[in-house]
């Protein structure tokens, strides 16, 4: 993988061009994605700018946000070579920060489940996960050091898990989902895929504009809360051994380490985020729904068919279990820093019939908390199982900084 901050102390250090850079990353594509298939589109040559902290960094945007130089198809034929007029507003802080937008990367069909044909560059006969396939496959595959995504349900954290991959998805609201094609208001969040925790955090601190995201010289000694989701069923063998091996690797490396029952009320949000999701996916796509519902893709139209009956009264309640859910693991926070949890249920699934399970991610959507990925073990068939660290909502700072001693952790 190609590294963010090893090409920013080279281009600092004048030891790299920000045109050779971009042109490192062009020619992994060019040689890479025919076998991958993580980009819809790409330039045929990538501009540099010499200011900001990303120059010389090429980008890959998920296809679901607005770029005014690429065509936007979200997935879906129903937007075949539509155009915006301008950017989203990420892409836009990408670009202002000095980076360079390499191309659109491939996303389920509004950033749903029907799987798309990007490959695992692990192992091509297995999903690189959804919706945000194309992210976390070309960062994986070391054509880009950066690329953007969205989690509605686990859209970041699990394929980066898939993929081997760092990723951070962060507090809700902290990048903007201005120019992003919505599917729940409530949880659609944009994040970050990048080479490791380092990178990704030098990413969102420079879109951001917020120094404080910078990893620390000395990266405190957290206190670890393991959490199970025992209520979202049991993972597979090598999730199991990915959240084993990681609490074993913080223990010795020093953390305060314990397992956490989450309140129950954190349990009946769990269910409550399916009722939220699929009520506002209603609303957010009435239109395509209404007037292209043949056009739609298959899996998602028959969960839009499915669900077409929830009621206001139904959407209420779970908005309601969520904010008292959310105000409940504010609590659990007084006691430890970070939250150690499972990013899938295991390795990538076989095939590209499903993108896999989103069953442990999508509770954190929405409790609009930030979860910071991090490889921890490579399963059968040399595919990367990852673990997630989360913490309270706005110490994004702090996921880094846990997520950074985790991986540290697991690398001695």
């Amino acid at each position: 993988m190609i590294s963010l901050a090893e090409l920013q102390h080279r281009i600092d250090a004048g030891d790299l061009s920000t045109e050779a850079a971009l042109a490192q990353s062009l020619e992994a594509i060019n040689a890479k994605d025919k076998a991958i298939g993580a980009f819809v589109c790409h330039a045929d040559h990538l501009r540099a700018t010499n200011a900001g902290p990303l120059r010389g960094i090429a980008v890959g945007i998920k296809d679901i946000m607005d770029t005014a130089e690429f065509p936007t198809e979200m997935g879906s034929p129903i937007y075949r070579g539509y155009r915006s007029r301008g950017d989203a507003a990420v892409v836009m802080m990408l670009k202002q920060a000095g980076a360079t937008i390499a191309g659109k990367t491939t996303t389920t069909a509004f950033a749903s489940v029907d799987p798309t044909p990007t490959l695992n560059p692990h192992n091509h006969g297995h999903t690189p996960g959804g919706s945000s396939s194309g992210s976390a496959a070309a960062v994986a595959a070391g054509m880009i050091p950066l690329a953007l995504g969205t989690q509605t349900g686990g859209s970041v954290i699990r394929p980066a898990s898939f993929c081997g991959v760092a990723a951070i998805k962060p507090s809700y609201r902290l990048l903007p989902t201005v120019g992003v094609k919505c599917y729940s208001w409530t949880l659609d969040t944009v994040g970050l895929f990048a080479a490791g925790v380092d990178d990704v955090a030098r990413a969102l601190s420079a879109m951001t504009g917020r120094p404080e995201l910078l990893l620390p010289s000395d990266i405190p000694t957290p206190r670890i809360g393991v959490v199970t989701q025992d209520f979202a069923g049991a993972p597979d063998t090598s999730g199991a051994e990915a959240l084993q091996i990681a609490t074993r690797a913080a223990e010795k490396a020093g953390a305060s380490v314990r397992t956490l029952k989450l309140p129950e009320i954190v349990a009946d949000a769990w269910s409550a985020q399916a009722v939220v999701q699929e009520f506002e996916a209603h609303r957010a796509l009435a239109w395509e729904y209404r007037e292209h519902h043949d056009a739609m893709a298959p899996l998602l139209r028959a969960k839009l068919d499915e669900t077409r009956d929830t009621t206001p009264a139904a959407y209420d309640a779970a908005v309601a279990t969520a904010h008292r859910a959310r105000q409940a693991l504010e609590t659990v926070f007084d006691d430890v820093d970070v939250l150690l949890a499972l990013s899938a249920p295991g390795a990538a699934p076989q095939g590209l019939a499903s993108t896999g399970d989103a069953r442990y991610n999508r509770l954190w959507t929405l409790m609009g908390v930030p979860c910071v990925n991090v490889p921890a073990v490579v399963a059968e068939g040399n595919l990367p199982v990852g673990v997630q660290l989360i913490a309270r909502y706005g110490a994004d700072a702090g996921a880094l900084a846990a997520a950074r001693f985790v991986e540290q952790a697991l690398g001695r």
